[in-house]
């Protein structure tokens, strides 16, 4: 009998509208990824004590993630913006213009000496993050810092020591992790419906913009590698990387990556600033299910396809030859209700200061993508080799 002979059997769902129940109550029921050692957790949410007692915060920076921050904790229950830090006059000029109430000072030494911040926010240049996350945990501060946390694995390390020794909250904003559609795709991961996992795909494509500071992966690729952790709940065990510099700069614009997890799962991204059409969608595929995420899509962000293979039983007399067990099913469009994930975030920020949960963008969570994209680099530096994380 020949070695390439297969009985494949197919399944079919009855309809769309008994499917695309059954789903919702299966997610509802598992939560989240079979592999996973968390479960589903839904945004926070702000108590009438926490309005009451808000958490006093400083925001240093207000370039170009600042005002959104700003802004946010404005509006958010339970959060007080008391003073925005700032080396420009003229932005300092603009705070003052949209928030007569707060008060603005041009060095971080007037933000530490201040008695009524509990949390500091920062979002400033990348090459700044460390120092100041640093000088804010020394200062009794719980720190929100824009990714990354700092530029290589050891700063990383250590900040984390110092959070913990100080009993301080330090999180990293990765806000990809409050998107409503990544949290969808979780909740569509659940153990029985979505089956075995089989691997990861991400695409973030563009033309630009360019960075100076760092190359296409440290720019793009940290949001998928975050999705990815996220998703599975645990860190690559290995990495290995390809990248080209076909823009003639002095830094790789395109680059492959894949990530290696336990049970063998793999997961690739695909990152470039020299594609003129612009993706931002990931993909995980099970035995069961095929679920995807698109970011450029405001009307089916998700798609959940109701398909997969898996292998089957041995065959009699077939010299260890097993069936395909093909499952055709429905493709199901669930609803993503609206919500700005830097407002999910910042939330999460808040209910960790007062006591609640670790947030899911946790300080050791930073850690694990830096480690991951130091990984990526000394393999594109090796042509490709496997280099463990």
């Amino acid at each position: 009998m020949s070695s390439s002979l297969f009985v494949v059997a197919f399944f079919t769902e009855k309809s769309l509208e008994r499917r695309a129940g059954a789903a919702r109550r299966e997610a509802r029921a598992s939560g989240c990824l079979g592999a996973a050692r968390t479960r589903y957790r839904p945004y926070p949410i702000i108590s009438r004590a926490a309005v009451n007692d808000p958490v006093r915060i400083a925001l240093i920076g207000f370039g170009y993630w600042g005002p959104n921050y700003a802004r946010v904790l404005n509006e958010l229950p339970g959060a007080e913006v008391s003073v925005v830090c700032d080396r420009s006059p003229e932005r300092l000029t603009l705070v003052r213009d949209r928030y007569r109430a707060v008060p603005t000072c041009g060095r971080v030494e007037e933000v530490f000496a201040r008695d009524d911040i509990d949390a500091v926010v920062i979002a400033t240049p990348a090459s700044t993050h460390a120092a100041l996350v640093r000088a804010s945990l020394e200062h009794g501060r719980h720190v929100l810092v824009e990714k990354p946390m700092a530029l290589d694995v050891a700063a990383c390390e250590a900040l984390c020591e110092l959070a913990t020794s100080r009993n301080r909250v330090l999180m990293v904003g990765y806000t990809f992790l409050y998107n409503a559609g990544v949290r969808k795709m979780k909740e569509f991961m659940g153990p029985e419906p979505f089956g075995q996992m089989y691997y990861l795909h991400a695409t973030r494509t563009n033309l630009g913009p360019i960075r100076q500071d760092v190359n296409a992966v440290w720019d793009l690729a940290p949001h998928d590698i975050a999705i990815f952790n996220y998703l599975l709940d645990e860190q690559p065990v290995w990495a290995s990387a390809i990248g080209t510099r076909v823009l003639r700069t002095n830094r790789d614009d395109i680059a492959f990556a894949t990530l290696g997890y336990k049970n063998d799962v793999v997961g690739n991204i695909h990152v470039s600033w020299a594609d003129p059409n612009k993706v931002r969608e990931v993909v995980a595929v099970g035995s069961r299910r095929r679920i995807v995420f698109n970011d450029l899509n405001d009307f089916e962000r998700v798609r959940v396809f109701e398909r997969g293979v898996s292998v089957g039983d041995a065959i009699a007399d077939s010299y260890g030859e097993f069936k395909l067990l093909v499952r055709d099913g429905d493709i199901i469009s669930p609803k993503v209700e609206p919500s700005e994930p830097l407002k999910n975030q910042c939330a999460d920020f808040v209910a960790a200061v007062r006591g609640g949960e670790p947030p899911v963008a946790s300080c050791h969570f930073g850690l694990g993508v830096i480690r991951t994209l130091a990984a990526i680099d000394e393999s594109m530096r090796s042509r490709g080799a496997a280099v463990e994380v």
